[in-house]
C-alpha cells in the first residue's frame, strides 16, 4: 500500500523535465515510475524511434528542441523556455527510474518548502545520488555512482556556460554542471540508472563523450578556463566542486588512465562486482585514454597551424 506522499489528488507537486532522443528503449520503465508527478515534459530532440508516441502515450507534454550550436543546450533551454505548473523540476534521463523511496523523499522536500518564497536556510535544489547499474546488475561497489544536482527550483539554478567546442554534436548537457543562487540539500534514496541499449551503443556514447572532452580539457590548459561560467572547483565544496577539483587535477597527471582504473578496480572494490566490475573498469580506463588521445591530436593541429602561419 502507497504511503499517504503519493495519495495527493494532483500527485506531488513537482514537474519532471527529461531529455530523451531515440530512447523506446528506456522510455517506458522511466515513465511508468513517475505517475506520482504533477506534469512530465519531455524535450525530445527529433527522434527517429516512436520516443515521442510513448511520452505521448503515457501523458507527457512533448517538446522538440533543435540545438544550433554553442548555449544553451537541451535541460538549459527548457529550463529558460517551459512554463513549469509546479515550483520545483526533477531533471532525469530516459535511462533512469524514480524508486517509490525517493518519491517520499521528494515529496517531504517539496512540502516543508510549500507556497511561500524560499527562505533564506531552505534548499533551491537538491543532490540526488545515480545509482550505477551495468549488464544487468546493480553495483554496489566501483565508485560509479555520483551525486548530482536534480531536484532544483528552476529561477535558483542555470547551468554552467562552458568553453564553446567546435563541430560539438552533443546537443544536451553532460559534462555540464547546474550553478546553484542558494542552500543546497540531499536526498538519501539513490536512482536507478540504467541503459537497455547495449554495450554498443554504451561505449558509442562514450565515445562522442570523449571527443567533447578533449577539446574542453585542451582548451582549459591553453586558455586556462572552462567557460564565462562555471562550478568553482573546491576540494572540501559540495560533491559537483569536489569532482571539478579533482578534474583540473587529473587534466595534468601522468598515467591517468591506470589511475582511474585503479581507483574504481581497486580503491573502490570494483573487482567485488566480477566480470561485470572488471568490464566497466575497463570501459572508464579506454574513455580516459581516448580523451588523452584526441588532446594529444588537438595539440598537433595547433602546432601544425603554427607552423603554417610561419611560413
Amino acid at each position: 500500500m502507497r504511503s499517504s506522499a503519493f495519495t495527493a489528488e494532483n500527485g506531488i507537486s513537482v514537474t519532471v523535465l527529461l531529455a530523451a532522443r531515440n530512447e523506446a528503449a528506456n522510455l517506458s520503465r522511466c515513465l511508468a515510475a513517475l505517475r506520482p508527478a504533477a506534469e512530465i515534459v519531455v524535450v525530445d530532440s527529433g527522434s527517429v524511434d516512436n520516443t515521442p508516441e510513448i511520452a505521448r502515450d503515457a501523458g507527457a507534454r512533448v517538446l522538440q528542441f533543435e540545438h544550433t550550436g554553442g548555449y544553451p543546450k537541451k535541460r538549459q533551454w527548457a529550463l529558460e523556455m517551459v512554463r513549469f505548473k509546479t515550483a520545483w523540476v526533477l531533471l532525469l534521463d530516459a535511462d533512469e527510474v524514480v524508486p517509490e523511496a525517493l518519491w517520499a523523499e521528494i515529496a517531504t522536500a517539496v512540502a516543508a518548502d510549500g507556497p511561500d518564497a524560499v527562505g533564506a536556510t531552505k534548499p533551491v535544489a537538491y543532490l540526488i545520488k545515480k545509482g550505477f547499474h551495468f549488464l544487468g546488475r546493480r553495483f554496489r561497489f566501483g565508485g560509479f555512482s555520483f551525486d548530482a544536482m536534480l531536484l532544483v527550483r528552476p529561477e535558483r539554478v542555470r547551468f554552467e556556460r562552458l568553453i564553446e567546442v567546435p563541430g560539438d554534436t552533443l546537443d544536451m548537457e553532460v559534462h555540464e554542471r547546474l550553478i546553484v543562487d542558494g542552500p543546497v540539500g540531499r536526498l538519501n534514496t539513490p536512482l536507478i540508472h540504467e541503459d537497455f541499449k547495449g554495450l554498443e551503443a554504451y561505449i558509442d556514447k562514450h565515445n562522442r563523450y570523449s571527443t567533447w572532452e578533449a577539446h574542453l580539457r585542451h582548451q582549459f590548459l591553453t586558455s586556462g578556463e572552462y567557460g564565462e561560467e562555471s562550478v568553482q572547483p573546491r576540494l572540501f565544496g559540495n560533491p559537483q566542486e569536489r569532482r571539478r577539483w579533482l578534474k583540473r587535477l587529473a587534466i595534468r597527471t601522468p598515467g591517468e588512465p591506470w589511475l582511474w582504473f585503479a581507483y574504481h578496480y581497486l580503491f573502490k572494490l570494483g573487482f567485488l562486482e566480477g566480470t561485470a566490475g572488471k568490464i566497466a573498469c575497463q570501459i572508464r580506463a579506454d574513455y580516459i585514454r581516448q580523451v588523452r588521445a584526441k588532446m594529444y591530436e588537438l595539440r598537433l593541429k595547433d602546432r601544425h597551424e603554427a607552423g603554417e602561419r610561419r611560413h
